[in-house]
């Protein structure tokens, strides 16, 4: 079973919701999602005006397969991948930049927001969201449970389904 590659909780990921509200707020952009590259939805943000979004499962994963094929165009022409990606149809249109190798931040926003405005705060926010990361994953808490952990884990095992010693 897949599971995300990225997990996001606590005050980073407040921290990362805030900075997806701030991009939205400042592009008027309908739509911003931190997504792995495996399609997973790590975070979302809707505009207080936006409609209703499609399934943004679907959205994630169909997002991460682009980026994937971009890619491998990317390296047909000797290059590790693109930088950015943008599809824009009459009515809407996506964002997508890379933050970091293993998550991807998407922008989903229409015709009444400028795609200038829409990259420039994108932009911004990739940043930031890249600094909380960072500081995550530098500051991974780790587990200490000391050696009576064992010891009474042990003892507690042996009173529940024997020593094993005994028949």
């Amino acid at each position: 079973m897949l599971e995300p590659s990225l997990d996001l909780y606590g005050e980073a990921a407040e921290r990362v919701e805030g900075l997806l509200v701030d991009l939205l707020t400042q592009s008027r952009a309908r739509y911003a999602l931190l997504i792995d590259r495996q399609g997973f939805v790590i975070l979302h943000r809707r505009a207080a005006w936006a409609p209703k979004p499609p399934s943004l499962d679907s959205l994630a994963t169909l997002i991460a397969s682009n980026h994937s094929a971009n890619e491998a165009i990317a390296q047909l022409f000797g290059e590790a991948s693109f930088r950015e990606s943008v599809q824009q149809s009459d009515g809407v249109g996506t964002y997508v930049e890379s933050v970091g190798d293993k998550a991807l931040l998407v922008t989903v926003f229409d015709a009444t927001a400028p795609l200038g405005k829409v990259k420039l705060f994108t932009k911004r926010a990739l940043e930031r969201i890249q600094a909380v990361l960072d500081e995550t994953r530098e500051a991974a808490p780790m587990a200490d449970i000391g050696g009576s952990f064992s010891a009474h884990a042990g003892a507690l095992l042996d009173e529940l389904f024997g020593d094993g010693k005994t028949p």
